[in-house]
């Protein structure tokens, strides 16, 4: 980590900590989720809309990219900000979690992974030097370590062996890597829910040395409890000094708890995919805005938000967008959602530098299991 690339810490509150992370593109206040723009885009938004909703960093998908529009043609017309509008951070995950999720498509080896294209069935490889390459013609802010996403459930056998893998893995992206002021490389720390496994995994990232660590190989099926568990000896055995970044996580309660268990960075399609799909994220729980319930309903979905759902619109008009089958219905209920998830995060932000986490989580809990309150 450089100067130009550093994390402070301002605060901490337990084991969360209220930071900032300084880039090339701009600063990332932490805690942070980051929306996820798969192909170069977040579903149903401008770019404008998406840093409205306080977002600072974005994350795209190297596996994506490579494969549609293709990552040279992506530096051929300036980068991955340029291409898209998005002049801030962007972090691009290494292409292994989708390569993993294609099964029969794909074939694992010590060199990398092969596989067939999900769009033409093409074949490709998957190194951790190619994908160190595709993340820098994209010029990723920060580029994440090739590694192996373990499947759950996995025997400790299997789990080690994926694990070390992943771990030399690692080791060849971080010699592949292309230093640069501003720029930063993140090792993904793997072992399934097994302790030993994971604090192994901890150690030989340590040993290589990255910018910052991520946790990868969990929301994979194995419950919150489960995570929770598995976070509670992971993140004190990861550098201190270094941002940690909580992979594919997740409802609105999931980024609460793993924020007081030390986490300070997440991504998750859930908010931009549930809005498509009607479901809306408030301080009282979900929302299904199909419900006919909302029909005759004049209020907004949330008279305390900010996003142009909320202040311009009734819930009787969303949930006719979405019976309708109007595109707008997805696109406002995105922009909400959003908007709410960066709302969970500020307040956390704040309920750490004044040393009131404990009461923020309560409060949050609270309201999330009072439930949506009915018109009168």
């Amino acid at each position: 980590m450089t100067d130009d690339f550093h994390f402070t810490i301002h605060a901490t509150d337990g084991a969360a900590r209220r930071g900032t992370l300084k880039t090339a593109h701009g600063d990332i206040r932490t805690p942070a989720f980051m929306p996820v723009g798969t192909a170069a885009t977040v579903k149903g938004m401008t770019v404008e809309a998406v840093r409205e909703t306080g977002a600072d960093i974005l994350l795209g998908n190297t596996y994506h990219l490579m494969l549609r529009p293709g990552s040279e043609r992506v530096k051929r017309l300036g980068g991955l900000h340029k291409f898209m509008n998005w002049p801030r951070p962007i972090l691009t995950d290494s292409g292994g979690f989708q390569v993993m999720s294609l099964n029969e498509l794909r074939k694992i080896d010590e060199n990398g992974v092969t596989f067939k294209s999900h769009i033409d069935g093409k074949r490709f490889e998957l190194t951790p030097e190619r994908s160190m390459q595709i993340q820098n013609d994209l010029d990723a802010t920060i580029t994440m370590a090739f590694d192996e996403c373990t499947p759950y459930p996995a025997t400790h056998d299997v789990a080690a062996s994926s694990m070390r893998r992943s771990m030399r893995w690692a080791a060849r992206s971080r010699d592949a890597y292309e230093l640069r002021p501003g720029y930063g490389l993140f090792g993904i720390v793997q072992g399934s829910t097994f302790e030993d496994l994971r604090l192994e995994s901890v150690a030989a990232l340590s040993e290589t040395g990255f910018d910052g660590y991520a946790v990868g190989g969990l929301a994979v099926g194995e419950g919150q409890a489960e995570m929770f568990r598995t976070l509670e000896f992971t993140t004190p055995a990861m550098p201190q000094d270094r941002p940690r970044y909580l992979m594919g996580v997740g409802k609105p309660d999931d980024l609460v708890g793993a924020v007081m268990r030390g986490i300070d960075m997440f991504d998750c399609v859930l908010p931009t995919r549930s809005g498509r799909n009607a479901q809306a994220f408030t301080r009282y729980g979900t929302i299904n805005m199909r419900n006919a319930r909302h029909a005759d309903d004049p209020r907004p979905l949330d008279e305390n938000c900010g996003c142009p759902a909320c202040r311009n619109y009734s819930r009787g008009y969303l949930n006719h967008l979405f019976k309708a089958k109007e595109m707008l219905g997805g696109m406002l209920l995105t922009w909400h959602n959003l908007h709410y998830y960066q709302d969970v995060m500020a307040g956390m932000r704040s309920a750490i530098a004044a040393g009131q986490l404990a009461d923020f989580a309560l409060d949050f809990y609270a309201l999330q299991e009072q439930g949506d309150i009915e018109p009168v």
